[in-house]
């Protein structure tokens, strides 16, 4: 079954303007590849790039904050058209007090995903809170919500599908899409 959102985090929800997602674990099931090069490849799952668009068209900022810099992550950020992306930021906690100032935004406005322990300092930080199922215990001990699915396979899509419901977004969302939009 599905997670659901209780009354006080789909309250929070109503006023997240941005989300923000780690990438190794969460957008990844957070394996490696290397080719012959020494080139990193990653897998990314469809499902949860419709679901960073879903998001976008409720009006919901969306962007990456990731200790690994990757040329794999930054096709993907471009290709799904993320608002920002931060990567190679090992303190995540600064990088994350960067972004609100920068994008003139408070940390109750953010919802945030993480899975391993750099992720513990914007998880204690931000409006709310994710994990996806494989997270790690500690993780998933401090987070609002643990997602069904584990990271690289539809976790993202399961949470933007939670926020939109409880934000009242998710009816008008699904009729532009049976209405070809």
């Amino acid at each position: 079954m599905a997670p659901r959102l209780d009354d006080q985090q789909a309250e929070k929800a109503g006023h997240i303007e941005w989300l923000l997602t780690d990438v190794d674990g969460v957008l990844t099931d957070g394996r490696l590849y290397y080719d012959a090069d020494g080139e990193r490849l990653k897998a990314f799952d469809v499902k949860d790039g419709l679901g960073i668009k879903l998001a976008q068209k409720a009006g919901i900022h969306v962007g990456v904050l990731s200790s690994r810099a990757s040329g794999a992550l930054d096709r993907r950020v471009a290709e799904l058209g993320f608002d920002v992306s931060m990567t190679g930021k090992a303190d995540k906690r600064s990088a994350f007090q960067e972004f609100l100032s920068e994008y003139g935004t408070t940390a109750e406005r953010v919802a945030y995903v993480g899975d391993d322990l750099g992720d513990l300092p914007v998880l204690s930080l931000c409006g709310l809170s994710f994990a996806p199922a494989d997270a790690v215990g500690e993780v998933k001990a401090l987070v609002d919500v643990v997602l069904g699915p584990a990271g690289g396979h539809g976790a993202i899509r399961e949470l933007v599908e939670l926020l939109l419901q409880s934000r009242g977004d998710w009816e008008r969302i699904i009729a532009s899409y049976s209405a070809g939009g």
